[in-house]
């Protein structure tokens, strides 16, 4: 499965990059497949671990703030792996006409 989310500390003032990156540490240091953007932080894996590491980088982000939100979007197919990049490397063979 492909879990992208957003893990916002509230309560700490407008520059939340520091914490922020507590919970990007957290899914790095997870072993499992992932990507950080603007908006999102997306894991590859099974439904366990997965979930695991999104409620770590949660964990992490409380730890330093009083409230926080989390979003959470997630595409479940189960035997599907590396779709992190093939996902983007289908629409990507799309653009340039192939």
């Amino acid at each position: 499965m492909l879990v992208a989310f957003s893990v916002t500390p509230l309560g700490v003032g407008e520059g939340v990059g520091e914490i922020v990156a507590e919970a990007v540490r957290v899914v790095r240091a997870s072993g499992l497949p992932n990507r950080t953007d603007a908006m999102f932080t997306t894991v590859e894996g099974e439904w366990d671990e997965v979930m695991a590491v999104v409620k770590a980088a949660v964990d992490a982000v409380a730890e330093r703030a009083p409230r926080v939100s989390l979003v959470v979007k997630a595409d479940v197919r189960p035997g599907v792996t590396g779709a992190l990049d093939t996902k983007v490397e289908t629409v990507e063979r799309y653009l340039a006409g192939e």
